[in-house]
């Protein structure tokens, strides 16, 4: 059978590596944002253990695997049962390394499907889709482990309680938190299903305080979204009072509690600037004075004032335009570009300001360990671009020609406002607070960003673009 082995430094010993893996969540953390997959069961990594997936859109492939030779601290390997391959072993292993540091070794057997042709002629895709993948993976692991020794070097265990914990970002988030040890409470909308959820109802003003009793924080991040071809009425009160009203029920809740949490996280976003051209924003920068987004903003983080007054650090984390293929723009944008129909929306000289999902995650870490922080946090990129640039980087990414341009008129025409604030308003932020407080962005600039995020390149430590001189 064909083998392949991919190997990385890690900036962990291999025990906290293998604890890494072995913790809820680390699933999703490797899995590729350009590929959809879900994960429909998972039992652990001992042995028997099995992982159900499904791959692609729609019902997907079904994938089967069970998990074998399981030695505590050093590796677990996986085979498949039913998928993709017609035979896939994986071994994962974790080498210690003289300055207590290890390295990740993943060593892959497979045989490809279609037999004799898929022999012929599946060998080379595999392995540059396998290459992909696992440059991706040791990114991530490598990433993570970083983030959890420097903001936690102690391994202390915190109680996060967490709204929207089924979006994009939250999904994200929770997995990042269980991986590093942390306990994370769901507040969901139906009925709790297992020890891990608690309710609430924004519409019905209910929320199970009793649950939140004894949180280390809470992360706020539920909210409608505003994602729409176009604004009605219902859909703008949706999105107003998703926000506030929701905002308004935790805040109260949690200043009431006996046992509150220390500091509650709260997703804002840059809508509250409006737009400014070409001027550098910061957390200083005023609000803007009119528009729906900044309007819903200034509410939406007013809202959070009980919390404040209880004296629980509060942070409003204002996040840009998240990139990830997984969701959002990007993903809305991509399926143009794979077919050389991408190019700028409006006149492309509107600043875009950018953030990597994974940069999101890391700021909410940072916020979430670092005491002296507290009020308004720009999450976005250091180094915004404009609306071309954006473009004309993604159709260079994906080897794609980028010369349709949609006219702000036609945009106007087909979402009306939704095109106003959300397409052509140009804001062009900059993270000072982020900067100024030491975090260090994983991908500051935005080559380096989507290089990473669609898996144009093999390379697991390239991990940004450099800086100029």
């Amino acid at each position: 059978m064909p083998r392949l082995v991919f190997q990385s430094p890690m900036p962990a010993s291999a025990e906290a590596l293998f604890a890494w893996h072995e913790r809820p969540g680390a699933f999703m953390r490797l899995a590729p944002p350009w590929t959809p997959v879900r994960l429909e069961r998972f039992e652990g990594i001992r042995d028997g253990n099995r992982a159900v997936i499904r791959l692609g859109p729609g019902p997907g492939l079904r994938w089967v695997a069970e998990h074998h030779d399981y030695v505590a601290g050093q590796q677990f390997c996986d085979r498949q049962v039913t998928g993709p391959f017609r035979a896939w072993h994986h071994t994962h292993r974790m080498e210690p390394l003289e300055d207590g540091t290890s390295r990740l070794i993943d060593d892959i057997y497979y045989e490809p499907p279609l037999g004799a042709l898929g022999e012929l002629l599946g060998h080379a895709a595999i392995r540059h889709q396998l290459a992909r993948q696992f440059a991706y993976r040791h990114r991530i692991t490598r990433q993570d482990l970083t983030w959890h020794d420097r903001y936690n070097p102690d391994g202390r265990r915190l109680r996060i309680a967490i709204t929207g914990a089924s979006g994009l970002l939250g999904s994200s988030l929770t997995s990042f938190l269980t991986t590093g040890g942390h306990e994370v409470l769901r507040l969901v909308r139906s009925r709790p299903t297992g020890p891990d959820e608690a309710y609430w109802n924004v519409r019905e003003g209910e929320i199970d305080a009793d649950a939140l009793e004894g949180m280390d924080a809470v992360i706020h991040l539920a909210g409608e979204n505003v994602f729409a071809p176009r604004w009605t009425a219902a859909k703008k009160q949706r999105i107003y009072e998703s926000r506030v009203e929701g905002t308004r029920l935790l805040t109260t809740t949690l200043a009431a509690l006996d046992d509150p949490p220390e500091v509650v996280l709260a997703a804002s976003a840059i809508g509250i600037y409006g737009d400014r051209g070409a001027a550098w924003l910061t957390e200083a920068s005023a609000p803007a004075e009119h528009g729906f987004l900044a309007t819903v903003v200034r509410d939406w983080e007013a809202a959070a004032q009980p919390a404040r007054l209880a004296g629980i650090r509060t942070v409003h984390l204002r996040i840009g335009v998240v990139l990830t293929p997984a969701g959002g723009a990007l993903q809305l944008m991509l399926p143009p570009f794979f077919l050389g129909l991408g190019g700028p929306v409006g006149s492309g000289d509107q600043y875009v300001p950018w953030v990597a999902l994974d940069d999101v995650i890391g700021a909410f870490y940072h916020a979430l360990m670092t005491d002296a922080l507290d009020g308004p946090v720009n999450v976005t990129a250091p180094h915004p671009v404009t609306m071309g640039d954006l473009t004309g980087t993604l159709g260079d990414v994906l080897s794609r020609p980028t010369l349709l341009q949609v006219p702000a008129p036609v945009l106007r025409a087909l979402s009306g406002e939704a095109a106003d604030e959300m397409l052509l308003s140009s804001a062009r932020v900059a993270p000072d607070r982020l900067r100024d407080d030491g975090y260090a962005f994983a991908y500051p600039r935005l080559g380096g960003a989507l290089r990473h995020l669609l898996g144009r390149t093999l390379d697991p430590l390239d991990v940004a673009d450099p800086l100029p001189a």
